[in-house]
């Protein structure tokens, strides 16, 4: 009796199937590899993996629908995998294939594909919350996953039980002290301020009994309390000057460090601009900020130029809307703001320049904001610069206008005067 895959409503004989590079699952797979702009000679390697996989799954008996990170786990953990170079990234490959296989059928998203348990749906119906309830936007939301993918399936593994119900305080104190040891208080915070929301969540919706985010410590962060970490004018130049113009990354990197020094970008503003929202003619940018507002900067020339050039020449062909794609297939937007920190910090060690600060892309704002300052511009006309909602925020850079401070600060007592 012939052993067979469904996958397309037909029936496959092993014969037929360890030929495979010719299956239409493959077949679609490598086609949409090669329109996301993968080489021809990535795609024969990713090819091979794929086809060995599915001979793999055939003699499984296993259904592409039932399909999992499983499945995935235990044929990488053939001694096959580790012998050929070509192997070194087939897990990226083949949760890739999975995604694809999984596409069109709801019951597997590609959350669960990443996984592989039941937990991943808290995943999916947190994100929901936020993006439909709380009305973040999608680069906020972004941000944290990465942190509650972590929560989820850590307290899973210390309760011993995916669900919710099934969690305790004394779990959540655990999993809280275990990722705290060796992070920065901002680090400890951002984990307290994840914790604290989905805990809250699950309480909202039913899935806990008690409300599990009420013994989640709080950690105080005094607002105004430091000096912003900020580059000189002199340091600005040096970074912009680093980039290497001869090349398409120096040109991409070029023009996304002009956004972020000129204009005082956010990281995740700079991954979200779009081709549309340049107005070339009438010199204008238009910013997806946070909170989803919108705003029109002036586009200076220099900033401009960079842009048309990294467009003109490097940018190339893509289904993406983003202005600033992947250098590599698959030739998308950029995964997010740490795509941006990343380019900051090469480029700032390429041109000798660092500072030991959380959010390096920050660090231009904050510079332009101090440059801004230091030259008499007010607390209300850098707030609109940087468009912030309250001049409360911007108040902190009112600390970096030193020679304003030393003038209105009254001098230090001397010993035996009156106080």
């Amino acid at each position: 009796m012939p052993i067979h895959i469904i996958h397309t409503g037909e029936q496959i004989s092993p014969e037929e199937l360890l030929t495979s590079h010719r299956d239409p699952l493959v077949l679609g797979f490598i086609e949409e590899l090669r329109s996301a702009g993968f080489a021809e000679k990535t795609l024969r390697s990713k090819r091979t993996i794929v086809a060995s996989f599915l001979r793999w799954v055939l003699h499984g008996h296993v259904h592409c629908i039932d399909l999992g990170k499983a499945h995935l786990d235990a044929f990488l953990g053939g001694c096959r995998v580790g012998r050929n170079s070509r192997w070194r990234h087939a897990r990226g490959i083949l949760l890739r294939f999975l995604a694809f296989l999984h596409q069109d059928d709801r019951k597997a998203s590609p959350l669960e594909l990443c996984n592989g348990s039941d937990s991943s749906g808290i995943l999916a119906r947190y994100q929901d919350f936020l993006l439909n309830e709380r009305g973040l936007t999608k680069q906020t939301v972004y941000v944290y996953t990465p942190l509650v993918r972590t929560a989820i399936a850590r307290l899973a593994e210390l309760s011993g039980s995916q669900r919710p119900c099934d969690w305790s305080a004394e779990t959540v104190h655990a999993f809280l002290l275990g990722h705290s040891r060796n992070r920065s208080s901002e680090g400890v915070r951002m984990i307290a301020v994840t914790l604290r929301s989905l805990l809250r969540f699950l309480y909202l919706r039913g899935e806990t009994v008690i409300n599990l985010s009420l013994g989640v410590s709080r950690f105080q962060k005094w607002k105004l309390a430091t000096v912003p970490t900020h580059l000189s004018p002199e340091e600005v130049e040096m970074v912009l000057s680093a980039c290497d113009l001869s090349t398409p990354t120096g040109r991409r990197d070029h023009a996304v460090l002009l956004l972020l020094a000129r204009l005082g970008l956010r990281a995740g503003e700079v991954v979200a601009l779009e081709l549309g929202d340049v107005g070339w003619r009438t010199g204008e940018i238009l910013v997806r900020g946070k909170g989803q507002q919108r705003d029109h900067l002036p586009l200076p020339s220099d900033v401009g130029e960079a842009l048309a050039l990294y467009l003109r020449l490097d940018r190339g062909e893509s289904t993406s809307r983003r202005a600033f794609l992947r250098l590599k297939a698959p030739r998308a937007g950029l995964t997010g703001p740490a795509a941006v920190g990343h380019i900051v910090r090469k480029v700032m060690a390429h041109a000798g320049v660092s500072r030991s600060s959380r959010g390096a892309a920050h660090l231009f704002r904050h510079s332009l904001a101090t440059r801004m300052i230091r030259h008499g511009a007010s607390i209300s006309e850098i707030a609109e610069v940087l468009r912030h909602r309250s001049q409360t925020t911007t108040g902190i850079y009112a600390k970096v206008a030193f020679q304003a401070l030393r003038e209105v600060a009254r001098p230090w007592p001397a010993e035996g005067e009156c106080r």
